[in-house]
């Protein structure tokens, strides 16, 4: 009976309910994991609809004045995600000169959820012969 009182160490009951608590913290853990993964792999696909949305920007800002129409287009990004791309070309009003044109361009994409983004800009004409 000496033996038991004295004994240190850790019960098979200790030891069982530490492995629960154990186990029940490494579980919340790993959604934590799958969460992290999902926010990640959403700014990914943002962050590349931002930049297709830039890149037709550029674009326009490159083409001669009088070809910039409205229009849209499918671009696979390099996550193999599909992207619709939407543009729409106005002219700028009030704009007396001509020289404005407002262009709003929409990113779609499906990622198990619809996803979209705008961008709103204004190109200015700033060639002499068009003014």
């Amino acid at each position: 009976m000496n033996f038991l009182i004295r004994a240190k160490g850790f019960t098979l009951i200790e030891i069982l309910i530490s492995l629960i608590i154990l186990s029940i913290s490494l579980l919340a853990l790993a959604g934590l994991m799958v969460t992290t993964t999902k926010n990640n792999s959403f700014g990914s696909h943002i962050t590349e609809a931002a930049t297709l949305a830039q890149d037709k920007l550029e674009e326009f800002r490159a083409m001669n004045w009088k070809d910039i129409q409205q229009g849209t287009d499918l671009v696979e990004g390099s996550t193999r995600i599909r992207y619709t791309r939407n543009w729409n070309v106005r002219e700028a009003s009030p704009n007396p000169l001509k020289n404005l044109k407002q262009i709003e361009i929409t990113i779609n994409w499906d990622d198990r959820i619809k996803h979209s983004i705008r961008l709103l800009s204004v190109l200015v004409n700033n060639a002499e012969e068009e003014i």
